[in-house]
C-alpha cells in the first residue's frame, strides 16, 4: 500500500483544507498513535504525486531529491508560523524570510509574448525548470492569505494528541478529524474514572 493510500484511509482532510493548500501542505506530515509517521513528502515520486495531484506540478515532473528537500524545509517554516499565530507568539524570523524567500519566486507580471501567428499576447512563463520554484511560491502565497485574512482567527491546532495537523476551527470542534475527536473524548473520560474516588 503507498503512503498517500494509508494517510487517506486514516484522516480524510482537516477542515479547511480543500480552501486552503496551506493547510494541506502542513498536514502532509502526518503524526498518528503508536509512534507511526507518514510523510506524503517523504520520497521525490510521493512529493511528485502530491504536487501533481494539486495542480503544482505535472505526473511527469521527475521531482529530484533537492526538490522534495526544499518543500519540506518550506513545511516547516509554515508549520513554524502556523504554531506561532496558534499560540499568539511572534513569528520566528527564519520562518518568516522563507515564506517570503518562497513568494518572491512567483513572476510579478505576465510577460508580453509574440505568436507569429496570432500576435502579442502576454502570459507567465512557468518552464519545466521553474516548477518547483512556481509550487514553493503557491504555497507560501497561500500561506500568506490563510494568516491575514479573516479565517486566521479559525486557525488551530488538533486537540488530540499525538495528531500534529492544522484545522480551521468551526464552533468548539478542535479536531482535525472523527477519529482525533474520539480518542481525545476517550482520553478524557479515562483521565476522569482514573482520577474519580471511590465513595
Amino acid at each position: 500500500m503507498s503512503e498517500p493510500s494509508i494517510a487517506e484511509s486514516v484522516l480524510p482532510p482537516a477542515p479547511g483544507a480543500e480552501d486552503y493548500l496551506a493547510l494541506d501542505f502542513v498536514n502532509s506530515a502526518i503524526a498518528l498513535p503508536g509512534g507511526q509517521f507518514i510523510d506524503l513528502l517523504g520520497t521525490p515520486e510521493t512529493t511528485n504525486r502530491w504536487l501533481a495531484e494539486r495542480g503544482l506540478a505535472p505526473a511527469d515532473a521527475g521531482v529530484q531529491e533537492m526538490c522534495t528537500t526544499q518543500l519540506r524545509s518550506l513545511r516547516e517554516h509554515v508549520r513554524a508560523l502556523f504554531a506561532a499565530r496558534v499560540a499568539g507568539l511572534p513569528a520566528l524570523p527564519a520562518a518568516l524570510s522563507a515564506v517570503n524567500v518562497a513568494l518572491s519566486k512567483a513572476p510579478t507580471a505576465a510577460l508580453l509574448q509574440w505568436d507569429d501567428k496570432s500576435g502579442p499576447y502576454r502570459a507567465v512563463p512557468c518552464p519545466t525548470d521553474e516548477i518547483l520554484d512556481h509550487a514553493l511560491a503557491t504555497l507560501a502565497a497561500n500561506t500568506a492569505d490563510l494568516l491575514t485574512g479573516p479565517d486566521a482567527e479559525r486557525l488551530t491546532a488538533c486537540g488530540s494528541s499525538p495528531c500534529n495537523r492544522y484545522l480551521l476551527r468551526h464552533g468548539r470542534r478542535h479536531w482535525c478529524s472523527t477519529r482525533c475527536g474520539d480518542r481525545a473524548r476517550a482520553a478524557r473520560a479515562y483521565a476522569r474514572r482514573a482520577h474519580a474516588k471511590p465513595r
